[in-house]
């Protein structure tokens, strides 16, 4: 991951919104400048804490949490939890080829419908993107929820799956979203045939800009054995998968192949979003990857967030 996140930094500057600092006028060496700091730029880290039993744990405060750059332990600027906090969800649907087998994109509407029911209308912010050697953007963010119901029904599978491309375009596209908490809800079937990008680069955007990806595999039972072993084989030579991208990101992988696991992963992924803390730290000020450590001090408690960010 190392590698492709230092051939990622190449590119960032084109992919994410900065600001470019003017170059300064020289000053005479004679008095030195004075300068000062308006204000501190600082990292916003999304955590979700569980217990081994996978119930989520609340009530945390400042003092319960820890948190390493770099190995390096910093003070926490600020700690949010707030379940009434808006949430933006960008849906991301494959619609190459591949999903056109079985009963695949009839499990890929039935999650969308289902997520859909699990956000609260003029409130929570949803938008409908799908791909397949190409990123398409179907719906944008509304917090009418009705504009997105039925909205892949027009849409028939083709082409070739551009997966890691998309899943980059659309982390772009949350990066400036205000809500408290975003994240992007992946559905497809796990394969990917044209992607320029490999996992861990599109983990590093992402975990960059604080987005957790959760993977929907919208397949049938048969298929989920052979999708989980098939998953390494399909990737690039950087070695990461699907599970390597959601988990890097603060995500997870899950499967949805009937109406009853399709509920379930809706309704958890929406409640740890909900659930989740949002801590802030001050951000380094060296223009590199920095890698980030969160651990809560409870024996039990299991620590889900971004595995790091980009400083300066």
């Amino acid at each position: 991951m190392k590698t492709a996140i230092y051939r990622l930094l190449v590119t960032l500057p084109l992919l994410t919104a900065t600001s470019v600092t003017p170059a300064r006028a020289q000053t005479p060496p004679d008095p030195p400048a004075q300068t000062f700091r308006s204000s501190v730029d600082v990292v916003s880290i999304q955590a979700s804490v569980r217990d081994r039993r996978g119930r989520p744990m609340s009530s945390l405060t400042t003092a319960d949490f820890e948190v390493r750059d770099n190995g390096q332990l910093r003070p926490i600027l600020s700690l949010r939890a707030d379940r009434q906090s808006p949430v933006s969800l960008a849906i991301l649907v494959d619609m190459s080829g591949s999903m056109s087998v079985a009963a695949k994109m009839t499990m890929a509407r039935q999650a969308l419908d289902t997520l859909l029911s699990q956000l609260r209308d003029g409130q929570d912010e949803a938008a409908l993107f799908t791909f397949d050697s190409t990123l398409h953007e179907r719906q944008p963010f509304t917090t009418d929820l009705s504009r997105l119901k039925g909205a892949l029904d027009q849409f028939q599978p083709f082409g070739s799956t551009s997966l890691y491309d998309a899943t980059a375009a659309t982390a772009r596209r949350l990066a400036d979203r205000s809500a408290t908490h975003k994240a992007i809800v992946l559905l497809t079937d796990g394969v990917d045939t044209s992607s320029t990008m490999t996992a861990p680069e599109v983990s590093g955007l992402a975990s960059s800009i604080d987005v957790p990806v959760y993977v929907v595999a919208t397949v049938p039972p048969l298929d989920q054995v052979s999708m989980t072993e098939g998953i390494k084989r399909s990737v690039p030579s950087d070695g990461a998968d699907l599970r390597d991208l959601a988990e890097w990101t603060g995500g997870q992988v899950a499967f949805a192949s009937n109406l009853a696991e399709t509920v379930a992963v809706a309704a958890h992924v929406l409640d740890e979003l909900r659930q989740r803390y949002v801590l802030a730290i001050e951000a380094a000020g060296v223009y590199e990857w920095r890698r980030l450590e969160v651990r809560v001090k409870h024996p039990t408690a299991i620590v889900k967030t971004r595995s790091g960010y980009f400083g300066g």
